[in-house]
């Protein structure tokens, strides 16, 4: 090896260590903001699916490997619980939960709800945290028509149909995005799923899946 080629892998291995280092100081930098910017979309989530709640307390109870367990005996295994707490009124007093799920199903690969759900099984709402869906289809999840269709009901699980929704636990799919439905609809029945095993009582029941 002449010294020429000694010299520019010399260099080569500066530039590369320089790079290297300057985006690992640009990551630890950014990480945190980063981090206290998705936290902070999480908790306004949480306070748009539970607007009566005056906070959100950690629960000791809410086992994530718990809660895979419970999902993949309900059928859901391609729905993950992130994260649970409770909802509380100023008063202290339980008003029901709040919950990240994620549904692989998705045309894009992922999605990602917060979702509030009452004790006595009334699904308050669900807001999007994340959705990568395709323009004019799966991403028209998030307009009201859509996602309000979950919003105060209390049914045993939701049921998305193409032939327009009739029943209370039936959710009118979006038109040219039968995946995207799927996967919203698995996601809230999914959260369902785990919170009765936290405790509900539903005064409602709904039927059975549709297709």
């Amino acid at each position: 090896m002449n010294k020429q080629m000694i010299k520019d892998s010399l260099i080569l291995f500066i530039i590369t260590l320089a790079a290297g280092l300057l985006l690992g100081g640009v990551y630890a930098i950014t990480k945190m903001p980063i981090a206290a910017a998705q936290e902070e979309k999480k908790q306004t989530a949480y306070q748009t699916v539970f607007s009566d709640a005056a906070d959100f307390m950690e629960m000791e109870e809410a086992d994530l490997e718990a809660a895979a367990a419970v999902l993949s005996q309900g059928g859901y295994e391609k729905d993950v619980i992130q994260e649970v707490k409770l909802a509380r009124d100023a008063g202290g007093n339980s008003l029901g939960y709040v919950m990240t799920v994620v549904s692989k199903e998705a045309y894009g690969g992922e999605l990602q709800i917060a979702m509030g759900i009452r004790m006595d099984g009334t699904v308050n709402g669900i807001s999007f945290l994340s959705l990568s869906e395709t323009m004019g289809l799966g991403m028209e999840a998030k307009n009201p028509a859509f996602y309000e269709q979950f919003s105060g009901k209390n049914v045993d699980r939701f049921a998305y149909t193409k032939s327009g929704a009739s029943a209370e636990h039936e959710i009118d799919a979006l038109s040219g995005a039968t995946i995207t439905s799927n996967a919203v609809t698995n996601a809230v029945n999914a959260g369902i799923c785990y919170a009765e095993s936290l405790g509900l009582e539903h005064g409602e029941q709904g039927g059975g899946a549709d297709e």
